[in-house]
């Protein structure tokens, strides 16, 4: 199933309110399910038997920690921080090529619409550009490495 598909599909359940969507096609499948809990989103084919998959145990609940006195007129901190995140699953490179320089390194000034990264999805390199001007505080995913729809890769201030 081409990606643009699943991505409209999300919007669509999103955008209606519906809590769960599951579309057919030929041999796969996608179920998309909104709630309150854990995000559940599969895309099955041929492959391993139906009725395989087993969910998550619940994580267990931490107990309650008692708060220390507050400290007086304590300063909020505001957070600068942007987070730039994928907006696709596929393989995360930091450089155009093998050998190349990265498109960017921590502490680098960055501008708005300059390349990060390149994400390889369906054979398509797609060049994921900053939208915000700022300095590369964090890069959270390291090269080559699979990223999932909206995870998380860089952090700018």
């Amino acid at each position: 199933m081409d990606l643009r598909k699943i991505k409209t599909l999300i919007d669509l359940v999103e955008q209606s309110g519906i809590s769960e969507l599951e579309v057919k096609e030929g041999e796969e499948s996608v179920r998309i399910s909104r709630n309150s809990g854990p995000i559940t989103q599969y895309i099955s084919g041929p492959g391993p038997a139906a009725g395989s998959y087993a969910p998550p145990a619940p994580a267990a609940v931490a107990a309650p920690v008692a708060q220390a006195a507050p400290v007086a007129a304590a300063k909020p901190e505001v957070d600068t921080r942007h987070i730039v995140r994928a907006p696709m699953v596929g393989t995360f490179y930091r450089q155009p090529s093998p050998g190349a320089r990265a498109f960017v390194e921590i502490g680098q000034t960055v501008k708005a619409g300059q390349t990060l990264c390149i994400i390889e999805a369906m054979k398509m390199l797609n060049q994921i550009e900053s939208d915000k001007a700022g300095v590369v505080a964090e890069i959270l995913v390291a090269n080559e490495n699979a990223v999932e729809f909206d995870q998380p890769l860089f952090v700018i201030e």
